[in-house]
C-alpha cells in the first residue's frame, strides 16, 4: 500500500455542515445557533455509531475557531482550520474517554482549561465515548461543565446516552443523531465510487448500505474494501455477500422452497452445499432468519415499501412475493420463531452442525398441514364424527358415534333395558343383573350430588374442589360442608366459590340467602360420616341381594347357598371409608 494512501472514510469525512449526510434537524439547529451567535458552553451528541457525531463536533469546532468565524462556512485554509483537519491538539483537544476514564484524567483536563486558546477564539474539548467515564470522573467534571470559563466549550459524544449521569445531561444541549437512510447512503456511495472510479452495481451498493444498519462510516469502509475488485470488473451483490460471509438470495430461495414443500431430503442436500461452500452454521441460520423476515415484509407490506425494507431488486422481490403467497402469516411467523430458537441452540452447542441439520428438518415439518383451511377441515371432521386416520398402506375413515345429549339419556337407558329384557327372553342362559332401588331425593348424599351437578355446569374448578367435601347438612335452611384439609377449606371459602354454592343451592331449593358454612372436619365427624356411608352401602347391598332372592324362586339350593356366601363377602368387603377408619384407630373386624 502507498504511504500516502488515506482510507476512504477519512478522505471523504465531511468538512462543513452542508456536506454532512442526513441529520437535517441537527444541521438546521446548529446553523441557526452559529448565525445568531447563540453558542452553548456544552453539547451532548448521542446516536448510533457511524452517524456523524465526531464529524459534526469537528465541523462545529472549525466553524467557531475559523478566522472568519463564527461562520457556517469555514474557510479550511486558515491555521486553525488546518489544525482541526489534521487533528493537531492546540485549541481543539479530542479525548477518548474509554482510555481516559479515571478521576486523575479528568483532573488533568481541568488543570489545562484555564489556559487561553492559541489560534482560535475558543478552547474546545471533544470527549468521545463519554459514557465510559467513571462516576468519580463525572463528578470531577460536573462543576466545570455547569460554569466553564467563557472561552471553553465541551462537546461530548456517546453511543449509550443512558449510561451518562442525568446531572451531566441536564447541563448540556442534547442532539440525537438518527440512523442514515439507505437511500442517502447509496447516493453518497455512488458519488464516492464515481470520484474514485470504482465499478460497482447499484444492487451491490444497496447491499452495502443495508449491511451498515444506518452507519455511513461502515458503508464507506466496506466500499473501500471492495474497491480493489472494482478496478477491472464490476462489483456485484455476490462479491458483497462473499466479503460479508452472507448466503446468496438464490440459495436462500431454493432451500426455503424445499422447506415450504416439506421436502426434508432436498432441504438437507441444499444445506450441505451451502455448508461446504464455507458458511458457518450460525451464519446460515441468521441469513435464513433474515430471509423469513423479508417473506414477512412481502406478505404484510405494500409493494412500495418492500424494496426499502428488504433491499432486494425487482426480480428478487417478485420471487419473494410469489413464495409468500404459498404461506399464511402465522406460518411465516412460526418459521421465524423456530429459526430464532435454533440460533440460540447453535450458539450454546459444541456440535453446531448437528443442531443446524435438526433445525432444517424441523422447519421442513412445520408447514405440513398447518394452514387455516386444513385446520378448519379437520375440526369439521371431528365435529361430524368422521376422522381420517393415515396409515402406511391406506387412509381409513373412522366414523364415531355422535355424543348422547343429556336430554336423551333417559330414553337411551330405557331402550337399553328393553333390549336387555328381550335378550333375556330369547336366551335362557342370560339373567339380567338386579336393579338397585332409587335413592331418596331427600337423602343428604343425593341432595349434595344434585347441588354439585348445578355447580359443574358453571365452574369445573370449583366442582373439582367441592367433590372432596363431606356434606353435614343440606337443606333449604342451612348448608354445612367439611373438609379434612385446611387448604381446601380456604379455597372453598373464597367469595367466588361460595357464590357458586349459593347459586347452586338456589337452583336446587328455589330459596335464596341460604346460610353456607365451610369448615374443617374434626375426627368425630370423619368417623361418623364414614360409618354412615359404610352402613348405607351395606344396607343397599343387602337390599339388592334380598330382591335377587325373591326374583329367583326357581333357583336351586346350591344357588341359594352361593347367594348367602356372596352376601357375607359383600357385607364385609372393605370400602375406602372402612379402610380409613381401621388405619386411623388401628382397628380390626370382629366376626
Amino acid at each position: 500500500m502507498s504511504e500516502n494512501y488515506i482510507p476512504l472514510y477519512r478522505k471523504y469525512r465531511p468538512q462543513t455542515l452542508d456536506s454532512l449526510v442526513g441529520q437535517e434537524h441537527i444541521k438546521k439547529t446548529l446553523t441557526g445557533a452559529i448565525e445568531l451567535g447563540k453558542i452553548s458552553h456544552a453539547y451532548l451528541f448521542t446516536g448510533p455509531r457511524g452517524t456523524g457525531k465526531t464529524s459534526t463536533a469537528r465541523i462545529l469546532a472549525k466553524s467557531l475557531n475559523c478566522k472568519n468565524g463564527p461562520t457556517v462556512h469555514p474557510c479550511g485554509e486558515c491555521e486553525s482550520c488546518k489544525d482541526i483537519t489534521n487533528s493537531i491538539p492546540i485549541d481543539v483537544i479530542e479525548i477518548d474517554a474509554a482510555s481516559n476514564r479515571t478521576v486523575e484524567d479528568a483532573q488533568n483536563i481541568l488543570e489545562k482549561i484555564q489556559y487561553a486558546p492559541v489560534n482560535g477564539k475558543y478552547k474546545i474539548y471533544i470527549i468521545d465515548e463519554i459514557h465510559m467515564l467513571s462516576d468519580k470522573a463525572f463528578n470531577a467534571l460536573l462543576k466545570t461543565l455547569e460554569e466553564p470559563p467563557e472561552n471553553v466549550i465541551f462537546i461530548l459524544a456517546t453511543t449509550e446516552v443512558h449510561k451518562v449521569l442525568d446531572t451531566i445531561k441536564s447541563r448540556c444541549q442534547r442532539f440525537d443523531f438518527t440512523r442514515i437512510t439507505t437511500e442517502d447512503i447509496v447516493k453518497h456511495l455512488r458519488d464516492i465510487s464515481n470520484k474514485e472510479k470504482i465499478k460497482i452495481s447499484d444492487d451491490a451498493l444497496f447491499a452495502i448500505a443495508k449491511n451498515s444498519a444506518g452507519g455511513m462510516r461502515d458503508s464507506i469502509s466496506l466500499l473501500d474494501q471492495l474497491s480493489i475488485l472494482g478496478i477491472s470488473n464490476e462489483v456485484t451483490v455476490d462479491d458483497v455477500n462473499a466479503i460479508l460471509g452472507r448466503i446468496s438470495f438464490d440459495s436462500l430461495n431454493k432451500i426455503t422452497n424445499e422447506i415450504i414443500n416439506s421436502s426434508h431430503s432436498n432441504a438437507i442436500k441444499l444445506l450441505n452445499d451451502i455448508y461446504n461452500s464455507g458458511n458457518e452454521p450460525l451464519q446460515i441460520l441468521i441469513n435464513l432468519s433474515e430471509y423469513f423476515k423479508n417473506l414477512l415484509v412481502a406478505k404484510t407490506c405494500s409493494k412500495e415499501l418492500i424494496p426499502e425494507l428488504t433491499g432486494l431488486n425487482e426480480f428478487q422481490i417478485e420471487e419473494l412475493c410469489r413464495q409468500a403467497q404459498k404461506l399464511e402469516l402465522h406460518q411465516i411467523i412460526f418459521l421465524t420463531e423456530r429459526t430464532s430458537y435454533y440460533i440460540k441452540e447453535v450458539k450454546q452447542s459444541t456440535n453446531q452442525h448437528l443442531w443446524l441439520e435438526v433445525g432444517i428438518i424441523d422447519l421442513s415439518n412445520m408447514t405440513e398441514n398447518t394452514t387455516l383451511i386444513d385446520l378448519q377441515n379437520r375440526i369439521c371432521a371431528l365435529e361430524s364424527g368422521e376422522v381420517s386416520i393415515e396409515t402406511p398402506s391406506r387412509v381409513q375413515t373412522v366414523t364415531r358415534p355422535a355424543p348422547i345429549q343429556p336430554a336423551k339419556t333417559e330414553q337411551v337407558i330405557t331402550k337399553s333395558v328393553e333390549i336387555a329384557t328381550k335378550t333375556s327372553v330369547q336366551n335362557d342362559e342370560f339373567t339380567p343383573p338386579p336393579m338397585a332401588k332409587k335413592s331418596d331425593s331427600n337423602d343428604i348424599n343425593s341432595l349434595w350430588q344434585n347441588l354439585l351437578a348445578n355447580i359443574n355446569i358453571k365452574s369445573a374448578p370449583t366442582y373439582a374442589i367441592l367433590r372432596l367435601a363431606t356434606p353435614v347438612e343440606i337443606s333449604k335452611n342451612n348448608i354445612i360442608i367439611t373438609f379434612t384439609n385446611e387448604m381446601n377449606v380456604a379455597r372453598a371459602n373464597e367469595p367466588n366459590k361460595k357464590q357458586l354454592i349459593a347459586d347452586a343451592a338456589k337452583m336446587l331449593f328455589n330459596v335464596s340467602d341460604i346460610p353456607i358454612t365451610v369448615k374443617l372436619a374434626d375426627k368425630s365427624e370423619v368417623v361418623a360420616t364414614s360409618l354412615a356411608k359404610t352402613k348405607s352401602n351395606t344396607e343397599q347391598k343387602t337390599e339388592i341381594i334380598l330382591e335377587t332372592k325373591q326374583e329367583e324362586e326357581t333357583s336351586t339350593l346350591e344357588e341359594k347357598e352361593l347367594n348367602v356366601i356372596t352376601q357375607k363377602s359383600e357385607t364385609h368387603s372393605e370400602s375406602d371409608q372402612e379402610k380409613m377408619i381401621i388405619d386411623l384407630f388401628d382397628g380390626k373386624y370382629v366376626e
